[in-house]
This record gives C-alpha cells, structure tokens and sequence, in this order.
C-alpha cells in the first residue's frame, strides 16, 4: 500500500510516509532542538531519531487554519505547571504520538508545551473517511484541563514566530516530497506509453505524448533544481521563509498538473 516499485527499480512511497517522516524531524525534532530545554532536548531527540518515540505537531484549530495567530487554545498557570484547555484539528501522527508539540497562548503569548501521551484531560481521536493521504494518521487532539507539568515548557519558544519557523522547515521538505510524487506519475506515464501500442508502435513515438512526457520532465528538472539551490542557502543560513514557501507552492503546483497529465494518458 505504502511503496511502488517499477520494473526498472524506481522506489516511490506513498506521501503518507513522507508526511510522518515530516512531522517527525520538522516540526516535532525542530521545536525541541530549537526551542527546548537540554533536559528536553537529551530525553527526547534520541528517542524521536531511532523511531521509538513518535511525535505529532498542534498548531491548527478547527476554525483557525490559515490564521493561527487567532488560535483559542489557552494555557494558565495552575500551581506549578499549566492547565492546558482547546482544541486542534487536521493533526499527522496525533492518534499514534507519544508526545505532541502543542500551541497554546499562555498570558497573551503564544508558547510550545510537550504533552505526552497518557496525560489526564487529553485525548487524540483519530480522523476517518478521507479521500486521500490514507495511509497517514490524521488526528484531533483535545484538551480538558489538561495538566502540564512547568518542565514540559518550551522555555525558548515565544509569539508566533516560533511555530512559523517549524513551518518553514516542513514546506521545505514538502517542496521535496512533491517532486517525489510527480516523479513516480511521470515514470508511471513513461513505462505506460512505451508498452502501449496504437497503429503499430507504441505511443510514446508519437509527438503529443512526446510533448506531455517533456513538460513533466521539464518541470520535475526545474523543481529539483530550485530545492537544491533553496538547500545550499539553507546550509548557509541565508534561506528565508518566503523563499521556501514559494518553492513549495511551485513544485506542489506542478506535482499536481504533472499527476493531472499522467492521468490523461
């Protein structure tokens, strides 16, 4: 279900993989690394590399999405820790995570919380009936007074930038992960029109799918080259968030309509 592999060896996974693995390190190992406390950072980053911890990310709510800035999660000091209340929706990895990096506003401020799994007043139902991305656990995660002990703070996390720059890691990795999947529909569309034969010979002798097979070559060559460009920048610090979300925007784009052509075929 989760992997293909043509007669010439070429490996694709399904985006479901490349969604938890995305999670995993970009906005899960990114937070703690970034913002968390040494303590954080030594129980967690291990576990979370080696795949025996699993990690999912809290940031979108049920009716704020591309406006996270007005999320209603709150946190309040209760005691020595936190007394988390909210919701978040749309979540990769929740049902199945060992811990999730939670968003919440703690005195008008937006702060990272580690909330494992098994904490009272928090629960994770996972999400049923989609179209796609099948094979990726997709979550709700739900707070009730949900008690949060002060060491599961990130104390260097602070407004909304913080979760902005774990996003910008994610859509950098989703810039690659597009190409992965218009990859495997044009080499799909290729060992289609070289075995399918009309008029005699196979259909990729003629021009028109010849043109097709060219435009999606075309734009997969030029996405590869736009992230490996967008990576050395990254290498040397100098790569910016708006780059990176429109690398991503571009090669989803083009993902897309090379998916859309190959279809056609």
């Amino acid at each position: 279900m989760c992997v293909w592999i043509n007669d010439a060896g070429v490996r694709a996974w399904d985006s479901g993989i490349r969604s938890f693995a995305s999670v995993q390190s970009a906005l899960v190992m990114y937070p703690i690394h970034t913002f968390g406390s040494e303590e954080q950072k030594d129980y967690w980053l291990p576990k979370l590399a080696t795949g025996e911890k699993i990690g999912c990310f809290g940031l979108t709510e049920p009716d704020y999405g591309s406006n996270p800035g007005g999320m209603i999660t709150r946190a309040e000091r209760n005691g020595d820790g936190f007394l988390l209340n909210g919701a978040k929706m749309w979540i990769t990895n929740g049902t199945i995570a060992d811990v999730a990096v939670v968003w919440a506003k703690l005195d008008g401020e937006i702060k990272g919380f580690l909330v494992e799994k098994g904490t009272k007043g928090f629960g994770a139902p996972e999400m049923h009936g989609k179209h796609s991305l099948r094979a990726s656990v997709t979550s709700e995660l739900i707070f009730q007074d949900c008690v949060i002990p002060q060491q599961n703070l990130l104390p260097k996390s602070g407004g909304l930038k913080s979760p902005l720059m774990c996003l910008s890691q994610a859509r950098y990795g989703i810039a690659w992960g597009a190409l992965g999947a218009a990859m495997a529909c044009y080499d799909a569309a290729l060992q289609y029109s070289l075995s399918r034969v009309q008029f005699d010979k196979p259909i990729a002798s003629f021009q028109i799918t010849q043109e097709k097979l060219v435009y999606m070559l075309t734009e997969i060559t030029k996405g590869q080259l736009l992230c490996l460009q967008l990576g050395r920048l990254k290498d040397q610090n100098k790569a910016t968030f708006s780059q990176i979300s429109l690398a991503k925007r571009n090669n989803v784009y083009h993902a897309l309509e090379i998916a859309r052509t190959a279809g056609r075929f």
